[in-house]
């Protein structure tokens, strides 16, 4: 039987009740963003945090690349995810923003994984490319400025390992991708993006309609063990 559940605040707080397990860091980092960043709906939602850190643990990750940092909510997620030794590659321009996390970096005792990069994320990606490593990145997530997203696609897709996975935010855009009259740069791009991951032979696809639209792209190929990626 085919079942199209819409998700209202009710069966959302049940969700979060059942199987949110944020604790008391995770939270404050949370209540932080809120009480001092007028933006702080673009920072992820508590269980998007804890489906990042499931997934960086389930790639058994050691690399990880952020596209957009904000607060740094999952920055901590997957940073606690990686084992010791592990490394997220940070990337964002708002220093103010940035700084409400690092505490909680610090109290969580793992930012020492975390490899913050303010700059424009294209000019670290590029760097990461000149320096030879592409194919060595296991995980990235990609939640920034939405008209660089094909770009971001490309040059996360070269840094991936065969195998690695990229989670890419927003691509539903609250819908307005899906509605033929709505257009701006934002939504344009993220058609394109959108359109051309269907036809993209380079990545196994799975789009989720959960959060504001979240795909999944796993990266196929040979490995450095011969093996493939599929």
């Amino acid at each position: 039987m085919l079942v199209h559940l819409t998700l209202n605040e009710e069966i959302q707080q049940y969700v979060m009740d059942v199987s949110l397990r944020e604790d008391d860091i995770a939270r404050e980092l949370r209540m932080a963003t809120v009480s001092q960043v007028f933006e702080h709906r673009m920072a992820v939602a508590p269980e998007q945090g804890q489906l990042l850190g499931f997934l960086v643990g389930l790639m058994s990750a050691t690399t990880v690349l952020e596209l957009g940092v904000f607060t740094g909510y999952s920055t901590l997620a997957m940073a606690r995810a990686l084992p010791p030794g592990g490394r997220v590659i940070a990337c964002d321009y708002n220093e103010e923003w940035a700084a409400i996390g690092r505490p909680f970096w610090e109290r969580a005792g793992v930012a020492e994984r975390i490899q913050l990069e303010l700059r424009p994320a294209i000019q670290t990606l590029d760097a990461l490319l000149a320096d030879g490593r592409a194919g060595t990145v296991d995980f990235a997530f990609i939640d920034a400025d939405k008209e660089n997203y094909p770009l971001y696609f490309e040059r996360c897709l070269e840094l991936l390992r065969p195998g690695g996975l990229m989670v890419i935010d927003n691509v539903l855009l609250t819908g307005n991708v899906a509605r033929p009259g709505e257009s701006d740069p934002e939504i344009d791009a993220m058609r394109a993006l959108n359109s051309a991951l269907r036809h993209d032979k380079r990545v196994e696809l799975s789009m989720l309609p959960v959060f504001d639209g979240l795909t999944l792209a796993y990266k196929t190929g040979s490995r450095a063990d011969g093996r493939d990626a599929r």
